[in-house]
């Protein structure tokens, strides 16, 4: 089944255009194994270009494409102020589809060969300190509420509480997952409780590419989500959630976006951060674990990066915490 894509251009797309965009997409998909989320970013990029190239250039082929066109189109971009980092990922997406159709003959030369991204702006992410993630996690565990013989309950007001007490745990479970383990937000929704070694106390995780990696977790995290399976979990779970970890309100997979709303809303909640996604909890273990001196490659393996420049990104947040410290605390500094 080919991802579902939102076309943001307004206009239809000639039929020489799209077909190859699609072809292009499924060559992703079943080939290459890009998750569903990179295909519909791809999918994006690639009519925004279909888009402009159409509307006004003017194109109906392909072959018709010039470097000229697509550096009018990076213009417009510009003009627009959309970011580097979005207007380098637009660049990259461009220039594979076209070397693509180049090898599959779809085009007789490659327009986008010329193209030059812009450089990234390198931005250091945003790390939790220690008291804030002792917060952040230490909610306390729900519990059942005391029960009164003054006030009956109805069965629909059980249900309610027993729902409230599992999207808690569940929650819990989100946020002590997430700095155990590192996980990207789309790896931990993947996780299906097969997936869980209580015994060693790892995770067995498809990440980018449908590479697979084993990452370990804590006894806290495993204190977390053994009530969530034994007491919890039932109660939202139903038979389409299958054997997945983590289960949405109404009882099937939760999804990225909502495992993305309650980090949101803890982070939210700590009110002394700018974090404000999951990933800043991804940011902050790698710190952590590099300022307590865990080795670089040991740390590439455990986020699952395929290149170690991305990992050292995380040495630049702890040299630059070090000039910090340094800063404030030497007499001469």
């Amino acid at each position: 089944m080919k991802p579902e894509l939102s076309s943001p251009a307004p206009l239809q797309i000639p039929a020489a255009i799209a077909e190859p965009i699609a072809d292009y997409l499924d060559y992703l998909r079943l080939e290459r194994g890009r998750s569903e989320n990179t295909l519909r970013a791809y999918g994006v990029d690639l009519r925004l270009v279909a888009g402009h190239l159409a509307g006004n250039c003017k194109v109906r082929q392909l072959d018709e494409v010039s470097v000229e066109m697509l550096r009018e189109w990076l213009a417009q971009l510009h003009e627009a102020q959309i970011s580097r980092t979005t207007i380098a990922r637009r660049i990259s997406s461009v220039k594979n589809f076209f070397a693509w159709a180049l090898k599959h003959q779809i085009v007789a030369k490659d327009p986008a060969l010329r193209l030059v991204a812009p450089k990234k702006e390198q931005r250091l992410p945003h790390v939790l300190q220690s008291g804030q993630i002792d917060r952040l996690l230490s909610r306390p565990a729900p519990e059942p509420p005391a029960e009164s013989s003054d006030i009956p309950k109805t069965k629909a007001d059980r249900q309610a509480e027993q729902k409230r007490q599992a999207i808690a745990a569940r929650d819990r479970v989100i946020a002590d997952l997430l700095y155990a383990s590192g996980l990207r937000i789309s790896e931990l929704v993947s996780l299906d409780i097969a997936d869980i070694d209580f015994e060693r106390r790892t995770l067995r995780v498809t990440g980018k590419g449908n590479k697979e990696r084993v990452v370990p977790f804590g006894k806290p995290a495993e204190r977390v989500i053994e009530p969530w399976l034994k007491n919890h979990r039932r109660v939202l779970a139903l038979p389409e959630a299958e054997g997945a970890l983590l289960v949405g309100a109404r009882g099937a997979r939760l999804n990225v976006r909502q495992a993305r709303q309650v980090i949101a809303q803890a982070l939210e909640s700590l009110g002394d951060t700018s974090a404000s996604g999951p990933h800043a909890l991804r940011h902050t273990v790698a710190t952590h674990l590099l300022d307590g001196g865990a080795d670089l490659r040991a740390v590439q393996e455990f986020l699952g990066h395929s290149s170690l420049g991305t990992t050292q990104l995380y040495t630049h947040v702890s040299v630059e915490r070090l000039r910090q410290s340094y800063r404030q605390a030497h007499p001469r500094a």
